[in-house]
C-alpha cells in the first residue's frame, strides 16, 4: 500500500464522521453529504498519489466536499440559504484547498455531536439508529454493516433509506437537545453503542462468537462520547465496561474455535492495557459522584480483571455491586446475574434458589442464558437430568453456533458422567 493510500484509509477511520456532520450540517441532507464526501475521497486519491499528501488532509478533504456539494446543489438550481451557508463555509476555507494549502491545521467545527443524537433520535426504531449510526460517524459501507449484522444488503440499505427520510419529513432536528432532556436521549445514544458492541461480542448468530470489526467500532464511538461530553460520567463508564469486557477477547475461544467460560479462562491472553485503561476510567468516573448503571457494571468487568485466576474472585464484592445496580436496574435479567454472582459467593443452592425465583414470572422463559445458568448450577450440584433438561432448553433457543456447541458438549459430558 503506497503512503498516500495509507494516509487515505488513516485519514478516513479518524476523520469520516467528524467531516460527514460538518456537511450534513451545511446542506441538510445525509445523501448529498455522503455523496459528496465519496467524491472528495475520489478526488483525494488520485491526486495525493500524484502529489503528495496535503500537510492538513482532514482540511483538504472539507473543502474539496464542501466544494461538491455547491456544484451539487447548482447543478440541481436549488438556490436556497443554505446553498449560501455552504458558499460561504466554502469561502472560510478558501486558503485550504490545494494547490496552495498552507501548512497550519484549520479548525473547523465539530458537529458529531449533532450527528450522533439525530442517528439515535427517539422517532426511529433501533435497528435504524444503529445501522444510521454506523453509516455514518463510523464510515462503514452498507455492505460492511450488512455482513456485522448478517442482513441482506437490500434489506439494510432500505432500512437507511427509511431512516434517511423519516428524518426529512418529520423535521427531526439536526441539533444537540435542550438541557431538560439530554440526558434521556443521552441514554438512548449509550444504548445503541453498548448494543453495537454486545453484537461484536457475542454475535446472535452465525459462526462466530466474536466480531472484532464492531467491538473495535463501538469502542471507537464510546471514546467519541467521552471527548464529546467529558463531564458525563456514564460516557466514562461504557468506555470503561467495553474495554474491560474487550480484554478477554483472546481468551473466548481456544484454538478450535471452542467456547471458553470465564472461569476457564487463560488470563494470561488477556489484554492488560486495556484493563489498565478500563480501571482507570472507572475509577474516574466514580469519583464524579453520579452512579450509573455503566459504571457499576464495569466495576463489576474490573473486579473480575483484578483477579489473577478465577479462584481469587472476590464474589461478596461483585454481589454488593449487583445489588447496588438492582437498585437502578430492577430488570429480571441483573436479578439473574446477581443470582448467579451468590451462588459463586453463599453456595451453589443459594443461588439456585435464587435463579428459580427470577424465573418465576416467566419473563426469562426464551432468553437461553437463563436456561444455562440453572443448568450449571444443577451440573454443580450433580442434579444431571434437570441440568440435561435445562441445556437443551438452551441449545434451543441460542441461534450461535459457537454456543451451540458449547452447550452440545456439556450435555455429552453430562451423558457421560450418568452412565459411569
Amino acid at each position: 500500500m503506497s503512503q498516500s493510500q495509507e494516509s487515505l484509509d488513516r485519514v478516513f477511520r479518524e476523520e469520516y464522521g467528524r467531516i460527514i456532520a460538518t456537511l450534513i450540517r451545511i446542506c441538510g441532507s445525509f445523501d448529498l453529504a455522503e455523496e459528496a464526501l465519496q467524491d472528495a475521497f475520489t478526488s483525494a486519491a488520485a491526486k495525493w498519489e500524484r502529489d503528495s499528501t496535503p500537510q492538513n488532509p482532514a482540511a483538504w478533504l472539507t473543502t474539496v466536499a464542501h466544494r461538491k456539494l455547491l456544484d451539487a446543489i447548482r447543478r440541481e438550481k436549488t438556490r436556497t440559504d443554505k446553498q449560501a451557508e455552504v458558499e460561504y463555509e466554502a469561502n472560510r476555507l478558501e486558503p485550504y484547498i490545494e494547490p496552495e494549502l498552507p501548512n497550519e491545521a484549520v479548525d473547523f467545527p465539530d458537529d458529531r455531536l449533532r450527528l450522533i443524537f439525530t442517528c439515535c433520535h427517539p422517532s426511529l426504531n433501533r435497528e435504524a439508529q444503529v445501522a444510521l449510526t454506523l453509516r455514518t460517524l463510523g464510515g462503514l459501507t452498507t455492505p460492511e454493516i450488512a455482513h456485522a449484522f448478517l442482513l441482506n444488503e437490500t434489506t439494510l440499505a432500505q432500512r437507511l433509506v427509511r431512516a434517511k427520510q423519516k428524518i426529512r419529513l418529520a423535521g427531526i432536528p439536526y441539533e444537540v437537545p435542550a438541557l431538560d432532556v439530554i440526558g434521556q436521549r443521552l441514554v438512548a445514544v449509550q444504548a445503541v453503542v453498548y448494543l453495537i458492541f454486545n453484537e461484536g461480542y457475542a454475535a446472535s448468530t452465525g459462526y462466530s462468537l466474536i466480531r472484532n470489526d464492531l467491538c473495535a467500532e463501538a469502542i471507537r464511538l464510546g471514546r467519541l462520547l467521552c471527548e464529546l461530553l467529558p463531564d458525563e460520567p456514564e460516557n466514562v463508564g461504557l468506555l470503561a465496561l467495553m474495554l474491560l469486557q474487550d480484554s478477554r477477547r483472546e481468551a473466548r475461544v481456544d484454538g478450535q474455535g471452542q467456547l471458553v467460560v470465564l472461569e476457564e479462562q487463560d488470563r494470561n491472553r488477556w489484554d492488560q492495557n486495556e484493563i489498565n485503561e478500563g480501571i482507570k476510567l472507572v475509577e474516574s468516573a466514580l469519583r464524579m459522584r453520579r452512579v450509573g448503571e455503566y459504571q457499576l457494571q464495569a466495576a463489576i468487568a474490573a473486579v473480575h480483571a483484578e483477579a489473577k485466576n478465577a479462584d481469587e474472585t472476590d464474589w461478596r464484592q461483585i454481589v454488593a455491586l449487583y445489588e447496588e445496580l438492582r437498585g437502578i436496574n430492577s430488570s429480571p435479567v441483573v436479578a439473574l446475574n446477581h443470582a448467579a454472582a451468590v451462588a459463586m459467593s453463599e453456595g451453589f443452592d443459594t443461588g439456585l434458589s435464587l435463579i428459580e425465583e427470577v424465573g418465576t414470572e416467566g419473563r426469562l422463559d426464551t432468553y437461553y442464558l437463563f436456561h444455562a445458568s440453572r443448568a450449571d448450577l444443577l451440573r454443580r450440584l450433580n442434579r444431571f437430568d434437570e441440568a440435561i433438561a435445562a441445556y437443551d432448553r438452551a441449545l434451543s433457543l441460542t441461534t450461535n453456533l459457537v454456543e451451540q456447541n458449547y452447550f452440545r458438549r456439556r450435555l455429552r459430558e453430562l451423558t457421560r458422567e450418568m452412565s459411569n
